[in-house]
């Protein structure tokens, strides 16, 4: 394999963003290409092996991009762009990073972060009903959420209702204290994290004050119909099928709707079938609605949580191969 040097301009400032504290960006980058990369006075030289070297140089200047737009380099990106270059995708991180949904209360900019996240926001601005698929911190409810609160800012919607199903996970409601709201409101707290993070506190109350914006469990929907709302329906995996039936036709003209879950946390009694699976079967051929799935390396927390879901995934590959091998074994 023929080794080489490429050379290219990056200005000090951009620089100490990209290589990252104590260089440990930089570090990732020359071990998962095998490159050596040197500054030399604002010129950075990138050595080894001629298809690894273009690809940390292609890396580095979607990096460099990013910086240049002002904003701060996270190690998730970088992973991500690690990523998406051993693979040689032909999508770029800079497309990903200047689709700016809207920006939070104190001016932070949400914006999906990985291809999954861009076609997830992308269905949802192009299609009536999405269900977003996928585990825990890939953004399936906060990206909604902005998109919700954007649709509402422009007045393209009059309301926002966001609903969850009120599942026991273990603990039993009725040994919480207080009234119903009360009991249900710890299952609702995701939802009141992500909109005070966004809105800002008390633009939330003013609005809620008003019933433009309603946080309630999903038994509340029943009866209703949903004209001219931005509905937001988290965790729906722990619906059974009546309830995401009951939902889903609830909804009135001028609405969008966002379905989010994770098959694989199912609170759901034993033996119960989950809304989100039927779903999935009777409407995944169906015309304006969409599902996107999301996996591990869509994850945008703690680059150790995407290593957790990623395990678990593997792990449940295994067992429902050997039981798939086990059951084929007692048939023969």
């Amino acid at each position: 394999m023929s080794e080489t040097s490429l050379h290219m301009d990056l200005p000090a400032e951009h620089m100490r963003k990209i290589f990252g504290m104590g260089d440990s960006y930089l570090k990732k980058i020359e071990k998962d290409f095998q490159v050596t990369v040197v500054d030399r006075n604002g010129s950075v030289v990138i050595t080894g092996e001629e298809k690894n070297a273009n690809r940390a140089c292609r890396i580095l200047s979607q990096l460099a991009e990013i910086s240049r737009r002002g904003n701060e380099i996270e190690e998730q990106s970088v992973d991500y762009a690690i990523t998406l270059g051993m693979e040689e995708k032909e999508e770029f991180l800079t497309d990903i990073d200047g689709d700016v949904i809207c920006h939070t209360v104190n001016g932070k900019p949400i914006k999906p972060k990985t291809i999954g996240q861009k076609q997830y926001v992308d269905a949802i601005r192009s299609k009536m009903i999405v269900f977003g698929l996928g585990p825990a911190g890939t953004g399936k409810t906060y990206l909604a959420m902005a998109m919700a609160i954007t649709a509402f800012k422009n007045d393209e919607v009059g309301r926002i209702i966001l609903t969850r199903p009120a599942i026991e996970a273990g603990e039993k409601l009725g040994f919480l204290p207080g009234d119903l709201q009360s009991k249900v409101d710890p299952y609702l707290r995701p939802l009141y994290d992500a909109l005070y993070q966004i809105m800002g506190a008390e633009s939330f109350a003013r609005n809620m004050e008003k019933g433009l914006i309603e946080v309630a469990p999903l038994a509340y929907m029943r009866g209703r119909t949903l004209d001219n709302a931005y509905i937001i329906l988290d965790e729906a995996q722990n619906t059974t099928p009546a309830q995401m039936k009951m939902f889903l036709t609830r909804i009135g003209f001028g609405s969008k709707v966002v379905v989010t879950g994770d098959t694989s946390q199912k609170d759901l009694p034993a033996g119960t079938k989950s809304g989100l699976d039927v779903a999935a079967r009777v409407l995944g051929k169906m015309e304006d609605i969409a599902f996107c799935s999301l996996t591990s390396r869509d994850v945008v927390r703690h680059p150790l949580v995407q290593k957790i879901v990623k395990a678990y995934e593997d792990y449940e590959a295994k067992e429902k191969y050997r039981a798939s091998r086990e059951k084929h074994l007692r048939k023969n």
